[in-house]
């Protein structure tokens, strides 16, 4: 390959890498904007704000099963169709939840647009890991999930803001023609990506039973589902802890998002360098973190800096996470890293539930991040345990061939 041939494709790999960065935006967009809507739909529909609850809960439920469902089904179908194909789901969901007449139609939109969410994560980042090459698989992933740092920096609050000046099916009309505009950028600039030879469902399915696979899946479930123990009480946390105003809690959240674009740019970064000391290492601090949250949630001043700091440790485990399922499944990489979205989603769900129990015992608002250190802390013992199995594989691959004792020291380092 010349340089000019080289420049060219390297060119067009980072359009693509943009490209699918857009479509992960929008998908974060549409995911997290209706919590700041819910009263506006609680009244247009006659329900109450905890019902009103179910139009995010249900996108939760959704991507849970969508996620396997729609990998399995595109699983003979070309890369670049099926994220075309999904992007036009995602699009009819987002068009069915703005024009939705009744509650149960607007679900309905929900759970449509949620089953797009896990599979154009995952096949997007099979796509973006592929284009990069080994050396810069991270990097490349950690490019495309920039676009749910941005949409929680920017996308978000503007969507919601446009929701409260022009009415909430706006914002779902306007999300709508993002997807419209990604399904014409997908299908123009990314390239044609055949279904690898040998992919079978059965070989998809085969590989998540591999241990290794399992630990790194559990470690998604339990290391970032350890932040949201602390961000899904984030309101009532600074408000009532912290004493800031209602109105301090939009600046607040640029804060989580700025920290968390950071993370994402230094995860992806340093995980191509060295994936399981980037994995240990943002664990540990985040477990540091979260105890830490607990009492810095007292002075405004710090529980800021720490929100920034939760945001940033949060996104600096995802890429290292997202790349270690692709190394762990690298025989069928495209359903394990679909369900690896599952399992953040999972792990957001779990952490919720466990830390408003604890907040319902009476334990207090800030018990949120006593659950979610032990979270991330089960998360940090399992990569310890991945990273041991891995050197032991890499000791008895010596044994074997050559090839075969350096993959598994790649993987372990």
């Amino acid at each position: 390959m010349n340089q000019n041939t080289a420049s060219a494709t390297n060119s067009g790999s980072r359009v693509t890498l943009l490209i699918l960065a857009l479509g992960v935006f929008g998908v974060g967009v549409t995911e997290f904007v209706p919590v700041g809507l819910l009263p506006q739909i609680a009244a247009e529909f006659q329900v109450s704000i905890p019902v009103a609850g179910w139009v995010v809960s249900s996108y939760a439920v959704g991507v849970l099963v969508g996620a396997p469902l729609m990998t399995l089904l595109g699983v003979r179908i070309p890369r670049k169709t099926m994220l075309v194909l999904l992007m036009v789901v995602f699009t009819v969901g987002n068009l069915l939840s703005a024009f939705a007449p009744s509650f149960g139609l607007l679900l309905g939109g929900r759970v449509v647009t949620s089953f797009t969410h896990g599979a154009f994560f995952g096949i997007g980042s099979v796509v973006a890991a592929e284009l990069a090459g080994p050396e810069r698989r991270s990097k490349a992933v950690a490019v495309m999930f920039s676009g749910i740092a941005l949409a929680n920096l920017a996308g978000v609050p503007l969507a919601t803001w446009l929701g409260h000046e022009l009415g909430w099916r706006a914002t779902f009309v306007v999300i709508a023609v993002l997807g419209v505009a990604m399904i014409a950028a997908l299908a123009v600039f990314v390239p044609h990506l055949p279904t690898p030879a040998g992919v079978r469902l059965r070989r998809e399915v085969t590989a998540l039973g591999d241990a290794q696979v399992l630990l790194a899946l559990l470690m998604t479930l339990l290391g970032f589902g350890g932040v949201f123990a602390a961000l899904t009480y984030l309101t009532p946390i600074m408000t009532e802890v912290a004493r800031f105003a209602e109105t301090a809690m939009t600046p607040i959240l640029i804060v989580l998002g700025l920290g968390m674009f950071i993370g994402n740019w230094f995860g992806g970064r340093m995980a191509d360098r060295a994936l399981m000391p980037t994995l240990i290492g943002s664990l540990a601090a985040l477990v540091v973190a979260l105890l830490a949250f607990v009492f810095t949630a007292h002075e405004p001043v710090l529980a800021v800096i720490n929100v920034f700091l939760l945001g940033a440790l949060g996104m600096a485990t995802v890429p290292p996470l997202q790349t270690l399922v692709l190394h762990r499944a690298a025989a069928a990489p495209t359903l394990a890293s679909a369900i690896n979205i599952g399992a953040f989603n999972m792990g957001n769900a779990v952490a919720a539930w466990l830390a408003g129990v604890t907040i319902a015992a009476g334990l207090g608002l800030t018990s949120a991040g006593w659950v979610g250190a032990a979270m991330a802390l089960a998360s940090l013992v399992l990569a310890f345990v991945s990273l041991g199995l891995a050197r032991r594989d890499a000791r008895s691959a010596e044994a074997g061939s050559g090839a075969a004792a350096a993959e598994f020291a790649d993987v372990a380092s």
